[in-house]
């Protein structure tokens, strides 16, 4: 099955050059399914690209999906046009009485603020208290992924002495999770961010449960089965040149920055960087998407019930 989202959306053109099914409204109503409600509440400051990426993984799937791309009400972008912003986004405030599927909380380029000095960060308390209620699973990455984990058990964020950059091997610890059916026992993954999430801090708790991590980048992916929470430090989205524009644009700007990790042939920034991580990608989505299909209320309403009981 196909993913619908809006004719006029700048993804819809990449995933239909890729071979990506995309759908509109029109044939959407065809087709005799209750389509799985994805929300993406998107805090990127290049909203276009982050679009794509994660359309292109959720449109890969065997389910018809509708998207739904949220931001914050509390704080406009300013890195985005307001007629972009207008044309293909809801503020939170306007789906709050809304049923999701599936709600996915991407990153920030906020990491190094206190959680508390972030402009919407009351509003995001009021989100993630939503997802309890109104949202079966939520996939949060990389600050959404800290946020997340500040708000349902207080684990705080530290700031590196160094940025963490590069592409790093990561090793499977639960390999019976569904979430990573498929996978290799070691994996590789983009990894961009100036704080990291410690293990040490993690409660004791039977329903929390680490799933892959790194002898060098630490912490990569968590589930919290108790509030139906996935938590993701590093960046399987990433498309092969996102570090790159990373690293050229801070270097432009003569801001201090290491060449990536095992991420350039030779490390030399003047080669074009291969994309090794794209199959996990795909697996860790559609493996989400299965398990949520899998164990999701046929009747949308009845999302969260049983959690409220």
């Amino acid at each position: 099955m196909p993913i619908k989202i809006p004719d006029e959306l700048p993804a819809r053109r990449h995933l239909e050059d890729e071979g990506v099914v995309v759908m509109d409204e029109r044939d959407a109503v065809r087709q005799d399914v209750r389509p799985m409600r994805i929300a993406v509440l998107n805090l990127m400051p290049k909203k276009e690209s982050t679009e794509t990426q994660l359309t292109r993984l959720i449109g890969a799937t065997p389910l018809q999906v509708e998207l739904t791309l949220l931001t914050t009400g509390s704080y406009v972008p300013t890195n985005v046009s307001q007629k972009h912003l207008s044309a293909f986004y809801h503020t939170w405030e306007d789906v709050k009485d809304q049923k999701f599927d599936g709600l996915i909380v991407t990153g920030a380029p906020i990491e190094t603020l206190p959680f508390e000095d972030v402009h919407y960060w009351a509003e995001m308390n009021r989100i993630f208290d939503w997802t309890q209620s109104n949202v079966h699973s939520t996939f949060n990455i990389c600050w959404g992924a800290q946020a997340a984990l500040k708000h349902f058990r207080d684990i705080p964020k530290h700031e590196l002495p160094g940025k963490m950059f590069g592409v790093f091997e990561h090793t499977v610890t639960a390999p019976g999770n569904t979430l990573l059916r498929g996978f290799n026992d070691t994996f590789q993954i983009p990894v961009s961010r100036h704080t990291e999430t410690r293990k040490e801090d993690l409660p004791e708790d039977p329903m929390l449960q680490v799933l892959a991590e790194s002898p060098e980048s630490g912490l990569c992916l968590v589930q919290d089965q108790r509030y139906r929470q996935i938590y993701i430090f590093n960046h399987l989205e990433y498309d092969a040149r996102t570090l790159a524009d990373e690293y050229n644009r801070d270097a432009s700007q003569g801001l201090p920055i290491d060449v990536p990790k095992n991420y350039f042939p030779d490390d030399d920034p003047a080669q074009e960087p291969p994309n090794r991580w794209r199959a996990h990608a795909h697996l860790l989505f559609s493996n989400w998407i299965n398990d949520v299909y899998q164990s999701v209320p046929f009747e949308i309403e009845d999302i969260g019930k049983m959690a409220a009981e």
